[in-house]
């Protein structure tokens, strides 16, 4: 079994920033993508940023120079550092990785950690 266990979601005035952190734990071989996706009230899950094993990274345009994910192989956890953060940043933000076991790879959510940022 592998968990993904997310912290350092909160409650932030906008400007302001926080840092989330994503520990992967369990039956765990190797890694290949993780990310953060977030989902605002009435709204679809959109992702955020990505980062592969070799570190590599994805973001999506409305975090693109305010966001920065960097992730620990040794530590199997992603992090991502959101600096300048807006109202509409206000979401559950998942943390999602890719395990790989040889033949097969599967995906795994961490359970989300709410960011609310106030204007």
């Amino acid at each position: 079994q592998v968990q993904l266990v997310e912290s350092g979601g909160g409650l932030v005035q906008a400007g302001g920033s926080l840092r989330l952190s994503c520990a992967a734990s369990g039956s765990i071989f190797s890694i290949n993508a993780m990310g953060w996706y977030r989902q605002a009230p009435g709204k679809q899950r959109e992702l955020v940023a990505a980062i592969t094993s070799g570190g590599s990274t994805n973001y999506a345009d409305s975090v693109k120079g305010r966001f920065t994910i960097s992730r620990d192989n040794s530590k199997n956890t992603v992090y991502l550092q959101m600096n300048s953060l807006k109202p509409e940043d206000t979401a559950v933000y998942y943390c999602a990785a890719d395990l790989n076991y040889g033949t097969v790879v599967v995906g795994y959510w961490g359970q989300g950690t709410q960011v609310t940022v106030s204007s």
